[in-house]
């Protein structure tokens, strides 16, 4: 299978640099899996395509402000850090700038202490390389005093992807509203249309809601490098579900009902604790690393539905969707969303494939 089957053409216009005002506001492009029937809607309509007894999953990572500016101890010179994934203690794997210059044994320092007597200038965080990865990738291991995390909410930036030129004026937009808890170094987008009215909404109809977590990492930012598509290796990514979500997932599936996707981080969730479980078609609360790679020819065990971004040419995640909906039927829905110029990635429109 060739990678090259899922490229599009996108014009650089098409891809969404801000977030809409409105959350609920974006457009909706829903596909039948089965006929590859197109519509196109907005995002409040979504509801009209959900039953009583549906349960959506989604996702309840937190982005963590991973983006770190600072200098070389040595020379002064900047650096950038973009945190990926905790490791044990105060270890964590990294992607950094300059990777040439930022040799095992670099240290970085990050903002300054305030020194009332005027003494010389002390770092309020300090890294050192410990290890060198691939694709720029580093093992850093951090100094501070006080709390990990109030530094990084005082020192750190939001990872907006490559693709976003503006800046974020506000934090809170690049996190769902039901974002709980901490480790992800990108949003998982598809949530990022709700808001709690929304939800509310949806429950009043009858609509179960089941929260997982999946910490989005380096897989996000990898490219396919190779040809085929099978050669493809993704990234470890820690998940949790709970009991709570299981139960209501398995009560779903006895019940004839529809197990929805918010995201392919919830899909990708779904299916891994699937093939976890002991009992075939039922989940129980577990909690690990995936490296699961869905593309077509898989067969999906829980999900049943998809509500998704539109992604980027070649990625891992247009093949999910086509794993889902079917190639020839995502790639003809891809290029409808082109000509109707709908807007795509992280702060674009939905996609709801049923």
């Amino acid at each position: 299978m060739q990678v090259e089957w899922f490229d599009y053409e996108l014009p650089e216009s098409l891809i969404a640099q801000t977030p809409l005002q409105e959350r609920t506001s974006s457009r909706l492009l829903t596909l039948s899996k089965t006929t590859g029937a197109i519509r196109h809607q907005t995002f409040e309509q979504l509801i009209d395509y959900l039953e009583a007894g549906d349960v959506l999953v989604l996702n309840d990572t937190r982005v963590l402000p991973a983006r770190l500016f600072g200098i070389k101890a040595d020379t002064g010179a900047k650096a950038e850090v973009l945190l990926l994934k905790q490791l044990e203690g105060d270890r964590w794997e990294a992607l950094v700038k300059p990777g040439k210059r930022l040799k095992i044994g670099s240290v970085i320092e990050f903002g300054e202490a305030d020194d009332d007597a005027g003494g010389p200038r002390t770092a309020l965080l300090t890294a050192t390389v410990e290890e060198e990865l691939e694709m720029g990738g580093r093992i850093l291991s951090f100094k501070y005093e006080g709390i990990f995390n109030e530094l990084l909410d005082r020192l750190g930036q939001m990872p907006l992807p490559p693709y976003i030129k503006e800046q974020l004026p506000e934090r809170e937009r690049y996190q769902t509203v039901y974002a709980r808890h901490e480790g992800s170094a990108a949003a998982p987008t598809a949530g990022l249309h709700f808001t709690r009215d929304y939800l509310n909404r949806l429950e009043q109809k009858g609509i179960q809601l089941a929260y997982i977590t999946l910490h989005v990492g380096l897989g996000t930012f990898r490219p396919v490098s190779v040809e085929d598509v099978e050669a493809h290796s993704m990234h470890e990514e820690y998940y949790e579900v709970s009991a709570e979500a299981a139960e209501l997932i398995n009560a779903a599936k006895a019940n004839g009902r529809r197990v929805v996707a918010i995201g392919t981080t919830s899909c990708r969730t779904l299916e891994t604790a699937a093939k976890v479980s002991t009992e075939k078609g039922r989940l129980a609360a577990c909690s690990g690393w995936t490296n699961i790679f869905i593309y077509p020819g898989y067969e999906f065990q829980m999900v049943d539905a998809l509500l998704t971004n539109f992604h980027l040419p070649k990625s891992t995640l247009l093949m999910l969707i086509s794993a889902l909906a079917g190639r020839e039927h995502v790639m003809a829905a891809y290029r409808e969303a082109v000509e109707r110029e709908y807007r795509f990635f992280s702060f674009g429109d939905a996609m709801f494939i049923y």
